[in-house]
C-alpha cells in the first residue's frame, strides 16, 4: 500500500514539474538560445490589460525597423528600452538578459512550488521537499526582483 502510495504521488510530481517546464520552454527556449534569432531593443509606447507594443530597432543594420508586442507582466512602462530577441515568424518580442529569462521560468517556479508538499506529506520526503521548495521561490524571487 505504501510503495502505492509514493509511485502515485511521484508520477503526480512528475506530470507538475514536466507541465511547468513544458509551458515554460515555449517562452525560455527564445532566451536561451538567442544566438542566430534577431536581437535589438523595444521601446514601448503603450500597453494594454496583456500585451504592451512599441518600436523595435534591430542590431543588424539589415533588418528592418518595425512594431511588435512584448507580455506585459515584462514591458515595465510607457517609454522604457527594454533588450529583446523577435520570435521566428511572428511579430512577438521576449525580453532578454536576467529579467527575461527568469520570467520566462515562472511556470517551472509555480510547479516547483505545487510539488513541494506533494513531496513531503505524500511522499514523506520533507528535506527534499523544502529544497525543491525552496528552488521555487528562489526563482519566483529572482524574477520578481529580476524585473
Amino acid at each position: 500500500m505504501m510503495l502505492a502510495r509514493n509511485a502515485a504521488m511521484a508520477l503526480v510530481v512528475l506530470l507538475l514539474l514536466v507541465a511547468g517546464a513544458w509551458s515554460s520552454w515555449d517562452t525560455a527556449q527564445h532566451v536561451l538560445l538567442a544566438k542566430g534569432r534577431e536581437h535589438g531593443t523595444l521601446t514601448v509606447t503603450g500597453c494594454n490589460e496583456e500585451t504592451c507594443s512599441g518600436r523595435y530597432v534591430p542590431e543588424d543594420p539589415a533588418s528592418k525597423h518595425r512594431a511588435l508586442t512584448i507580455a506585459h507582466s515584462v514591458a515595465a512602462e510607457k517609454g522604457e528600452t527594454l533588450p529583446v530577441v523577435v520570435k521566428p515568424g511572428t511579430e512577438e518580442a521576449v525580453r532578454t538578459g536576467w529579467g527575461g529569462g527568469l520570467h520566462a521560468w515562472l511556470p517551472l517556479g509555480g510547479a516547483l512550488l505545487l510539488a513541494a508538499p506533494l513531496i513531503g506529506g505524500g511522499m514523506r520526503l520533507p528535506r527534499t521537499a523544502w529544497s525543491v521548495a525552496g528552488a521555487g521561490a528562489a526563482l519566483l524571487l529572482g524574477a520578481f526582483f529580476a524585473l
